[in-house]
C-alpha cells in the first residue's frame, strides 16, 4: 500500500478564555499559521488539511497554504462536539468525493507554535519502528497528582502520602503536551473509534517546549518562549553540564 500521510488541524472557532484564539496575531502572525508551516515544511506529510466551521479562519488557513476543502457542519462545531467525530466526517468525504484514503493521519494542534518538525519526525521514527498504532508527544511533570474537593481539601489520587516525598523515587509521569503531535493509523483509527488507540506510544518534549495555549497567561509565556527560544536551548545546555 501507498504511504499516504495527512496533516489535520483541527480550528473551530468560538474560543472563550482568548477570543479568536485560532487567528489571533502570535508575533505577526495569525496562530493558525504555525502549524500549517510546520506541516507544509515536513516532506512525510502530502496534504494539509484544516477543518473549520468559520469561513474567515478557512479564508485566513488557505492564504497560509492549508487545503479547506469544505467548511464543518454546525453540528460539529459545538463546545461539547467531539474532535473525533470531525475526523470521521472528513475521512468519509475524502473517500466518497475526492477517492482520498490516507493511511495515516497526523494531528497538529493550533495551540502548539512551540512545535518543531523534529518532533512530528521522531514521533514517526517511533511508529516505524515499532508495532505503535499511535505515537504522541508528551512532557514531564510532577509524578505526584493532587485533586481538590468541593471543600478544598487536597486529595492525592495516585499513590499513598506514607510514600517517600523524594519524587525520584516515584515513577516519572507525563502529561499530553502543547507540542501536540498525534500520529494515528487509519487503520486503527476507525476501528477503535479513538485517537489514543490501545498500541500507543510517546515521544518526551521539552517542559519548556510545552505551553498550550487554553489561557491568557500562557500565551504570554508562549510568546517569551518563542523570542527566545534559541537562548533557551543554549542556557539549558550550559545550566545541565
Amino acid at each position: 500500500m501507498v504511504r499516504k500521510i495527512l496533516a489535520y488541524i483541527p480550528a473551530r472557532s468560538g474560543s472563550k478564555r482568548i477570543p479568536n484564539k485560532n487567528i489571533r496575531n502570535f508575533l505577526g502572525k495569525p496562530l493558525i499559521a504555525y502549524p500549517i508551516e510546520h506541516a507544509l515544511k515536513c516532506s512525510l506529510i502530502d496534504r494539509v488539511i484544516v477543518d473549520t466551521e468559520s469561513s474567515r479562519i478557512a479564508k485566513i488557513a488557505k492564504h497560509c497554504g492549508a487545503e479547506v476543502p469544505w467548511l464543518r457542519p454546525a453540528h460539529l462545531a459545538q463546545d461539547a462536539s467531539k474532535v473525533i467525530d470531525s475526523i470521521f466526517y472528513l475521512l468519509d468525504r475524502l473517500a466518497k468525493e475526492q477517492d482520498y484514503r490516507p493511511t495515516h493521519i497526523i494531528i497538529l494542534q493550533t495551540t502548539s507554535p512551540l512545535r518543531e518538525i523534529k518532533d512530528i519526525w521522531d514521533c514517526w521514527k517511533l511508529m516505524k519502528k515499532t508495532a505503535a498504532t499511535t505515537v504522541l508527544t508528551v512532557s514531564p511533570t510532577h509524578p505526584k497528582l493532587y485533586h481538590l474537593s468541593k471543600n478544598q481539601d487536597v486529595v492525592l489520587v495516585n499513590g499513598s502520602e506514607s510514600q517517600s516525598s523524594n519524587t525520584q523515587s516515584w515513577p516519572p509521569a507525563y502529561l499530553l503536551n502543547g507540542c501536540a503531535v498525534y500520529i494515528v493509523k487509519t487503520k486503527a483509527l476507525l476501528k477503535e473509534k479513538r485517537v489514543i488507540t490501545k498500541r500507543t506510544k510517546a515521544v518526551v518534549c521539552p517542559k519548556w517546549r510545552s505551553v498550550d495555549l487554553d489561557y491568557p497567561e500562557e500565551w504570554v509565556m508562549a510568546e517569551v518562549f518563542y523570542k527566545n527560544k534559541e537562548n533557551i536551548k543554549k542556557r539549558i545546555k550550559q545550566i545541565g553540564k
